[in-house]
């Protein structure tokens, strides 16, 4: 596969940042003994990894901006270029000693984005996509499922929890979708669950109260293999209102018409 200059940019610097977080995973067991230990480390470890990211990407491009979800914005010289970045997407699986999470990179070019990678250290899995020139995982071309029946659908979504979310309001969701598919899932890591939709592992994803740097990149990839992404409203607003539904575009379609009664009421 011949990558661009750009992709081969966030292809480097997330394979930097990644060493440093499969040996910070290789700790994470060590350190299960201390109720407070693991919570700390795994902070700094997120933390330490947005700087490689940060600091190879500015290397590379460096008027470019960057918002990240634990340093904020930072500006650049460049006000049309922004890279949107989540250091460590799944830190709840991280930090317990799950091998199911990411880091993301997207970019932003004039408000619209223009690229997106998704890598998962552990399994070595690197989604990625440029607009108008396809999505990969690894050297392959990917597509987003054919399935139209959410019975024949494996979904994913979020779901709110102690300290996050609308819990009656996931209820409400949720309950409205398990009759109808073969399946529900919740892996706790947005950008992978967008990577996965965008190779057909997943049919369809839906979540909110998320930040930017959770779909980003993933909203590149879906995009690039064929299929659609709103936010809950059917609208293109997904960064700004938190939220987003994802997938072929009937499967998009009937998600949003199966679960907007738990709020349109």
């Amino acid at each position: 596969m011949l990558r661009s200059a750009l992709l081969n940019v966030m292809i480097q610097a997330a394979q930097k940042a990644a060493r440093s977080l499969k040996r910070d995973f290789g700790e994470i067991e060590k350190l299960q003994v201390s109720v407070k230990g693991p919570g700390n480390f795994v902070t700094a470890a997120d933390k330490r990894a947005e700087e490689i990211l940060f600091r190879e990407l500015s290397k590379a491009r460096p008027n470019y901006g960057f918002l990240g979800e634990e340093g904020g914005r930072r500006e650049g010289a460049d006000k049309t270029h922004t890279w949107i970045v989540d250091p460590l997407d799944g830190t709840s699986n991280f930090l317990h000693g799950m091998p199911h999470f990411a880091i993301s990179i997207g970019l932003e070019r004039e408000g619209a984005l223009v690229a997106g990678l998704v890598y998962n250290p552990v399994t070595d899995e690197m989604f990625s996509a440029e607009k108008g020139k396809g999505a990969f995982l690894n050297d392959s071309r990917i597509r987003v499922a054919a399935r139209r029946e959410l019975s024949d659908a494996i979904i994913a979504c979020g779901l709110p929890h102690l300290g996050r979310g609308d819990i009656d309001l996931g209820l409400r969701e949720t309950g409205l979708m398990l009759p109808q598919v073969a399946g529900l899932r919740r892996f706790g890591a947005s950008s992978l669950d967008l990577a996965w939709v965008a190779s057909g592992r997943l049919d369809a994803y839906w979540d909110r109260d998320l930040g930017p740097w959770d779909t980003a990149a993933g909203i590149v990839l879906v995009r690039e293999a064929g299929g659609f992404v709103t936010d809950l409203n059917g609208r293109d607003d997904m960064l700004g209102r938190g939220e987003i539904v994802a997938g072929n575009e009937a499967m998009q379609r009937a998600v949003l018409r199966t679960i907007a009664p738990a709020w349109k009421r």
